[in-house]
């Protein structure tokens, strides 16, 4: 039996041919055409799909799974909204069904990644994940008691938006204090960035070649490695703020695992054992509850699409 992976980004749409194994077979790219309709881009991958299936003489096809960053609705199979690729009110499970005679099925980007672990990846053996995507944002995947939770109409599991600090920074959502403003790659990024403005110094700098347009979610960790003072002040900031963050998804959902992913998660043991320390000593929440791992996500760039092609897998 062979599944259509099918993740929408940002910039472009992956598309792969997954195995029941979930191994990727086959893939191919399409990029983003903003000056079309948004209903004409959807048909166009159909297309695409149709043209690539008949290409390999793929047989055999039992659906297409549609991993796509935005708000979901898993039970109309519309993305409601996607600010990113102005998107609103789009159908795409209908629209593909339609040029392609396949069942297709549709989740939160997040939902799709944790689900692809789980079945795939680091998280085989786990029955309750907790996955968090450190990127621009904060996306949150949850998998109870052997399911995927999503939440009415597929919109649960914005761990990112839960609220993190009264009356905090500003977060694109329109609320302030979110856990994403503090714990995702574009929050250590304007960390260092203040921390730089505030000690000229600094081996960050230099590193950055005196621009601050050349900062990364990763100079904080390299310079801080390099024994910098401030680097490291930065570094121990945001790992307690993610750490602290973990700490309430401990208590609310008592996972037996917690899942990194996103760029920040290249960091590897630099990020996980200092974790697992701040775990350690605050009891996992409180005393006597189960040790809580920390792991980092297997799948990498393929996590949208095997975890795409997953929601089509009994």
């Amino acid at each position: 039996m062979l599944y259509i992976g099918v993740d929408i980004g940002g910039m472009s749409l992956k598309i792969g041919v997954v195995n029941e194994l979930g191994e990727i077979i086959s893939k191919f790219t399409m990029n983003f055409d903003k000056n079309i309709p948004q209903e004409e881009m959807i048909k166009s991958l159909a297309i695409k799909i149709n043209e690539h299936i008949k290409e390999n003489n793929y047989t055999g096809v039992k659906g297409i799974g549609v991993s796509c960053a935005g708000v979901v609705n898993t039970k109309t199979g519309y993305c409601d909204f996607s600010a990113n690729l102005n998107w609103i009110n789009l159908d795409i499970c209908g629209i593909l069904k339609k040029y392609t005679s396949l069942d297709t099925k549709i989740a939160n980007d997040a939902n799709c990644a944790v689900l692809g672990e789980v079945k795939f990846g680091v998280a085989k053996n786990y029955h309750n994940v907790v996955m968090l995507t450190l990127g621009t944002g904060v996306g949150g995947g949850l998998y109870l008691d052997d399911k995927l939770y999503e939440g009415n109409q597929g919109k649960g599991a914005e761990l990112g938006h839960s609220l993190f600090i009264y009356n905090g920074r500003k977060c694109a959502c329109g609320l302030k204090g979110c856990f994403e403003r503090y714990a995702s790659a574009s929050a250590l990024i304007s960390d260092t960035k203040k921390a730089m403005l505030k000690n000229k110094e600094s081996l960050l700098w230099k590193y950055c070649n005196f621009n601050l347009d050349n900062v990364n979610g990763k100079v904080a960790f390299d310079c801080a490695k390099l024994n910098d003072k401030i680097a490291i002040k930065v570094v121990n900031k945001y790992i307690s703020y993610l750490s602290y963050g973990i700490l309430n998804f401990c208590n609310i959902f008592r996972p037996e695992v917690i899942i990194l992913g996103g760029g920040i998660s290249n960091q590897k043991e630099n990020l996980t054992m200092p974790i697992k320390k701040i775990l350690k000593e605050s009891n996992y929440g409180y005393k006597n509850t189960p040790v809580v791992d920390v792991l980092i996500a297997k799948l990498g760039n393929d996590a949208g699409i095997i975890g795409a092609a997953c929601l089509l897998m009994n």
